[in-house]
């Protein structure tokens, strides 16, 4: 697994899930195929030795996640800049996957990352501290002070839409 048919074929399978990773990382469809491209790009140029790594899509989702920590560090990443306000959507549905993910909007970072790799894509924990590069006793802490964060902002949210 070290040929350039390789990378493609790989690539082209993970397209898409490399994306939605990435959205719901960043919330920003535009930033996410920018950091979708960054992963592509740095697990290919590591693509010759990646023979030696045992899970191919567990490194790829810790360069992602480096690479969206790398981008909420840097200043520039807190602008927003739109030329229009976003469109009206449809009740019901809808409305639960928006308060959803403004909450997880309001996490930090890294605490994101973990609720993310660990809840959305149900990863173990020993693979997001790996991903991640911290202990699982980090990932497990960052995760339920997530949770009681998601649920105080959800409280009251998500029991109107639910009912």
């Amino acid at each position: 697994m070290t040929g350039e048919g390789d990378f493609t074929a790989y690539a082209e399978a993970r397209l898409m899930r490399l994306r939605q990773r990435a959205y719901l990382l960043c919330h920003d469809w535009h930033l996410a195929q920018d950091l979708t491209q960054i992963t592509l790009a740095r697990l290919y140029a590591s693509w010759r030795s990646i023979s030696k790594v045992e899970n191919v899509d567990a490194y790829t989702a810790k360069i992602m996640v480096r690479a969206f920590l790398d981008h909420k560090r840097r200043r520039s990443s807190r602008e927003v800049v739109t030329d229009s306000l976003p469109e009206q959507g449809d009740a019901g549905s809808s409305d639960l996957r928006l308060t959803l993910l403004d909450a997880l909007r309001g996490l930090p970072p890294r605490e994101r990352a973990i609720v993310v790799l660990r809840y959305w894509e149900d990863h173990s924990v020993d693979a997001v501290a790996e991903m991640l590069g911290i202990t699982p006793s980090v990932v497990r802490t960052q995760s339920m002070r997530a949770l009681a964060q998601l649920r105080t902002a959800l409280g009251a949210d998500i029991s109107a839409l639910v009912d």
